[in-house]
């Protein structure tokens, strides 16, 4: 099922400092003829400026979904989440916690902080894919996001 835009469409903010997975997401929502405009940002200090729509992204567009990496430079995965949910303009905002990661401690920390769900990402492509289709016919086609903010 592939997601719809509108003419106030859900924009992805993609929070992923590896290129390979980067490439890896875009064609995995391409595969899935995933419509939503993403932005994708490579490290947690360049999520929050995109967020908060400072320096070079002042002119960013409201993310309706964020779909974020733990490990990160500058600003872990993890401080971003805590910032982004402790800030009432932003809180709203769903957050899928995409990573490698497979330790009970980091599963409870992230839902400890808040994210809406998170993810193990596979690193074989075809399973990729698969996730990314089981996000997007999740996030796009069964829930209904808040409203987009200015």
């Amino acid at each position: 099922m592939q997601s719809q835009v509108t003419s106030n469409p859900v924009h992805i903010l993609l929070v992923e400092d590896s290129p390979t997975d980067v490439l890896m997401t875009r064609e995995a929502l391409e595969d899935q003829e995933v419509l939503n405009p993403l932005h994708v940002v490579q490290d947690g200090a360049e999520a929050m400026d995109f967020l908060h729509r400072s320096g070079r992204h002042h002119d960013a567009p409201r993310p309706g979904l964020i779909i974020l990496d733990l490990n990160l430079p500058k600003k872990s995965g993890r401080e971003v989440l805590e910032e982004l949910k402790a800030d009432p303009d932003l809180l709203s905002i769903p957050v899928i916690v995409l990573t490698t990661s497979r330790s009970e401690e980091d599963v409870a920390k992230t839902y400890g902080l808040h994210a809406n769900c998170c993810v193990t990402k596979p690193v074989d492509f075809t399973m990729f894919v698969d996730v990314l289709r089981r996000i997007n016919d999740f996030w796009f086609s069964v829930v209904t996001l808040p409203p987009a903010k200015p």
